[in-house]
C-alpha cells in the first residue's frame, strides 16, 4: 500500500500538480445543508448539527488551521465527528489524539462521535478525556420537553465491520426521530431497514481526486456514486455523505474542496 502512495505521490510531483494539489487540501469550505422531513419533532425544528469527518489530523496541519478558524464563529447545537482522526491505519496515534485537542478546543459542546477505519479503539479513552462522546453502537436521546431525538452512533462498518445497528437501536420506540452517525455511508441499505430518519457519514472524501464536475475516479466504497457525496435519499431515509476536512492517502485534492457541514433539521408539512 505504502508503494502504491509513493506511486502516486511521485506522478503527481512529475505532472506538476502535486503542489497545487496540496494548497487545495487546505482550502477547507463551510457548506451548509438541510434535512426536511415531516417527522421531525417540533421541538427540534431548526436544531444544528456541525458535522467534522476525516480529519486526518497528522496530515495537514495548515488544513487543521483553517478548520478552527472556520468553526470559531459558528453557531450549532450539537458538534458530531464521523471518525478518522489519525492518517495512517497502524502504528502510533498520539500525534493524533495531540491535533485532536486542538481541534476540540475550538467546538462548542457537546460533541459526540464516532470511529472510523482510520481509527483505532485505543484511542477512545484520549477522545472521551477531551469532552467528546464517543458512541460505540449506543444510543443517546436528547429531549425538549416532550419531544425526542435520538442519536445512534455505530463502529466502523467499512473495515473493522464492528457495526451493530440493533444493539445501538435497541433502546429506541419505533416511532422515535432517529439520526445515525456512521464513518461510511455504506451501511444505508441496513440503516433504511432499521427505519432511521436522517443517516451522517463521511469516509469516502469524494474521491478526493476527481475529474472537471466533481466526478471521482474512485470512492473506495461500495455504493451508489449518488451517495458518494452530498446530500441524497434512499426510501424515506435522508443521508448526506461529507467529503472530509482532510486528506488521506496523498494530502492533495483535485476538483473535491475539504469541507466541513452544518446541517438544519427542518419540520415540514406532509
Amino acid at each position: 500500500m505504502r508503494v502504491g502512495h509513493a506511486i502516486i505521490r511521485a506522478l503527481l510531483m512529475i505532472s506538476g500538480l502535486y503542489w497545487r494539489g496540496k494548497r487545495n487540501a487546505t482550502k477547507v469550505v463551510l457548506k451548509t445543508n438541510v434535512f426536511s422531513s415531516p417527522r421531525v419533532p417540533k421541538a427540534f425544528d431548526g436544531l444544528t448539527m456541525l458535522q467534522i469527518s476525516d480529519l486526518h489530523v497528522d496530515c495537514s496541519a495548515e488544513a487543521m488551521t483553517q478548520v478552527t478558524r472556520l468553526v470559531g464563529d459558528l453557531s450549532y447545537d450539537l458538534c458530531l465527528l464521523t471518525g478518522d482522526y489519525r492518517a495512517k491505519t497502524w502504528g502510533p496515534y498520539d500525534a493524533a489524539l495531540d491535533g485532536m485537542r486542538c481541534v476540540r478546543a475550538a467546538l462548542k459542546s457537546p460533541v459526540y462521535g464516532v470511529l472510523g477505519n482510520h481509527d483505532t479503539v485505543r484511542m477512545l479513552p484520549g477522545l472521551e478525556d477531551m469532552g467528546i462522546k464517543m458512541l460505540m453502537n449506543e444510543s443517546e436521546t436528547i429531549r425538549r420537553g416532550r419531544d425526542s431525538l435520538h442519536l445512534v452512533g455505530i463502529d466502523d462498518a467499512h473495515f473493522y465491520r464492528a457495526d451493530n445497528i440493533e444493539k445501538a437501536t435497541e433502546a429506541i420506540p419505533h416511532d422515535d426521530f432517529s439520526v445515525l452517525v456512521t464513518h461510511t455511508p455504506e451501511i444505508y441499505r441496513q440503516a433504511a431497514h432499521a427505519d432511521f430518519d436522517v443517516l451522517i457519514s463521511g469516509h469516502t472524501h469524494g474521491g478526493q481526486i476527481c475529474l472537471p464536475g466533481g466526478i471521482p475516479l474512485t470512492l473506495s466504497a461500495v455504493l451508489p456514486r449518488a451517495l458518494g457525496s452530498g446530500a441524497w435519499q434512499h426510501h424515506e431515509m435522508i443521508g448526506y455523505t461529507s467529503v472530509g476536512a482532510g486528506s488521506s492517502v496523498v494530502p492533495v485534492r483535485f476538483n473535491c474542496p475539504p469541507e466541513i457541514t452544518l446541517h438544519r433539521l427542518q419540520r415540514v408539512d406532509h
